[in-house]
């Protein structure tokens, strides 16, 4: 049976650590790209892909999540008598964005403990799960055509990249083998962090998944894996050899993605965005051309 796919999942337990001294009062996910917090972002990606129905799993010292997408009435107020309607447009937009609920993981014990605690509020739909660490590009449809492609071949799919051998230690590498289409791969199987000389391919996984309830059953028994945690990388190489999860397919993302939780990155991020924006970019870039221009 297909289901109309309209949940997303967010997990936001993280503490954040190389952020630090940023992030010791104030969660990673509310870091500001250029003038919004990342995990807006994220949330307006899923939006985007026709997913409305967002849980986020937090953890302590998250409460700065919950209120930035809540009613700041005493704000709202200030804005409207001063007839500032543009800056309350961008107030109300993070307010009425989507069906937002929590939920605290408690334990932080890794990516695929965080998944499982979804369990309850996806019940046997597909759904989709968003990293706040990586942003992707507005202009590149992935998750769209995740969505798409769990339809059609009613499996779970995650999003894969290429990168340079090298780093492929940082990420999970997937085994695969090649379909009809040359942006979907068939997942062998997957494994977390290997070394260069160990990596099945330079194939990575990022931070996108649209799985099957499948999955939870899977993660429910999933040991401990590397670093003490659940590991969701883990759960996905079981279904990817199980014939009743349907398998795992991968997309291959060829857009633009921003690993916000690296700090160079990051600030690439705020760079390219505002380079970008027609408010911001005519004065932003002449600037960064003299600026360039003047480094050794």
């Amino acid at each position: 049976m297909a289901y109309h796919i309209t949940k997303a999942v967010i997990p936001a337990a993280g503490l954040g650590t190389r952020f630090l001294p940023a992030t010791k009062a104030m969660p990673k996910e509310m870091l500001p790209v250029v003038d919004k917090p990342a995990i807006q972002y994220v949330v307006e990606e899923a939006v985007s892909a026709g997913l409305n129905d967002v849980l986020m799993v937090t953890g302590r010292n998250k409460y700065a999540l919950e209120n930035h997408f809540d009613r700041v009435y005493e704000l709202e107020a200030t804005l409207e008598n001063k007839g500032d309607h543009a800056k309350l447009e961008k107030v109300r937009a993070s307010t009425n964005i989507a069906d937002i609920h929590y939920f605290r993981q408690g334990d932080p014990r890794g990516l695929g403990h965080a998944v499982l605690q979804a369990r309850m509020h996806v019940g046997h739909e597909p759904f989709a799960v968003l990293l706040g660490d990586d942003l992707i590009d507005e202009r590149d449809p992935l998750l769209q055509k995740m969505i798409q492609e769990q339809q059609k071949r009613n499996a779970s799919i995650v999003a894969l990249m290429e990168v340079d051998p090298d780093q492929i230690h940082l990420y999970g590498a997937a085994s695969i083998e090649t379909t009809d289409d040359d942006d979907v791969v068939k997942v062998l199987g997957l494994v977390e962090k290997p070394s260069k000389e160990s990596a099945p391919s330079n194939l990575a996984i990022i931070g996108r998944y649209v799985l099957k309830p499948e999955i939870f059953p899977i993660l429910q028994h999933t040991a401990p894996g590397k670093g003490g945690e659940v590991q969701l990388t883990d759960a996905l190489q079981e279904m990817a050899g199980a014939t009743w999860t349907g398998g795992v397919y991968g997309v291959v993302f060829r857009g633009k993605r921003y690993d916000t939780g690296d700090k160079v990155d990051y600030l690439k991020a705020i760079v390219e965005l505002a380079s970008g924006r027609d408010d911001l970019g005519p004065e932003l870039k002449p600037w960064l051309k003299q600026f360039a221009a003047g480094l050794d």
